[in-house]
């Protein structure tokens, strides 16, 4: 396909494409895009039943993970020949945030459809060691059009991850949103379709069922008072403790919808550049969705009055291949 037309045959083309484009990433797997696919252009909405509105309260990983689907639109079409460009255009009370649309040339970018479907989450052991200078500079010039990257030992970030996870699991309303998205074994009826599987976590089979026991209601609801919540994030422990290197992805703090779009798409473009070179990510949200950790990362970065983090993840090699995650439809 070497053209972009405009019209009916444009929007089969984008549809055809749709299940390439859907491994774009988003905070716990919630896969939130919904397309609507007419003659003029496809109509990117999201789903309010797939947003996080108890530990996304603001929207920002909402934001994020709608931009990075978007880049990932781009990138799919361009690789298929078809000119494809992106018209942001949110709308709350829609809940829309942008439309797809025929351009006349395919979105100029060097990523390809199989670097998106090679990108992968690994929260597993990383091989030891730093980023080297050259994947730094890279991760910054791929966002510098949208914000700026930071980095910094992963190490230095386990004391922020330890107290944020036990900030999400002693909240009652944030543990019971991440239990809807926990897909902990096989028989789940949504396990091949979105959330977070046991193996996408990297939990054997037994530290999968103590988990899961752990979070039923009944259980939680005893325990909670009683130390739970540090026995759940204990499961962390001992993951950012070695040598490894953890990325901020910084934008101005009165970052709106459009501007986290942006983010987003800079964020993507990135993921995609570690995938390429056979790096994989660890989102750790949970630092900058615990108020008290995201100001101590803010005062570790010395972050000025105009700039906040909106995205922090390590990242680096994987001593254990992750595995594909989940998707809808496929």
């Amino acid at each position: 396909m070497t053209a972009s037309p405009a019209g009916p045959e444009w929007a089969a083309a984008m549809r055809a494409l749709a299940a390439q484009c859907g491994r774009a990433p988003s905070a716990h797997n919630t896969q939130p895009w919904q397309l609507r696919y007419e003659d003029s252009g496809v109509g990117v909405y999201w789903d309010p039943m797939r947003a996080l509105p108890v530990s996304d309260p603001t929207g920002r990983d909402l934001f994020l993970g709608l931009g990075a689907y978007l880049e990932t639109c781009l990138v799919v079409a361009a690789g298929a020949g078809l000119g494809a460009d992106v018209v942001v255009d949110v709308d709350r009370a829609a809940r829309r945030v942008a439309w797809l649309v025929p351009a006349a040339e395919p979105y100029a970018t060097r990523f390809t459809a199989n670097d998106v479907a090679s990108r992968r989450s690994a929260r597993g052991p990383y091989a030891a060691g730093p980023l080297p200078d050259d994947v730094l500079d890279e991760a910054a010039a791929l966002v510098e059009d949208a914000g700026g990257i930071r980095h910094l030992p992963a190490r230095a970030l386990a004391p922020l991850l330890a107290r944020a996870d036990r900030w999400m699991f002693a909240a009652p309303e944030v543990t019971a949103e991440l239990r809807e998205w926990l897909r902990l074994r096989p028989s789940h009826p949504r396990y091949a379709q979105d959330g977070l599987t046991d193996r996408a976590l990297g939990l054997s089979r037994a530290e999968a069922a103590g988990l899961e026991m752990m979070l039923r209601p009944r259980v939680y609801g005893t325990f909670r008072r009683a130390g739970l919540p540090a026995a759940l994030a204990a499961s962390s422990r001992g993951l950012l403790r070695g040598e490894g290197t953890a990325l901020v992805l910084v934008g101005p703090a009165a970052a709106g919808p459009a501007e986290l779009v942006a983010l987003g798409r800079a964020l993507m473009r990135s993921w995609l550049a570690l995938a390429v070179r056979g790096l994989a990510t660890h989102p750790l949200s949970q630092i900058l969705d615990c108020p008290a950790t995201a100001a101590e990362l803010a005062a570790m970065l010395d972050l000025a009055a105009h700039e906040r983090a909106v995205a922090v993840f390590r990242t680096g090699r994987p001593l254990i291949e992750p595995p594909r995650s989940a998707r809808r439809g496929g």
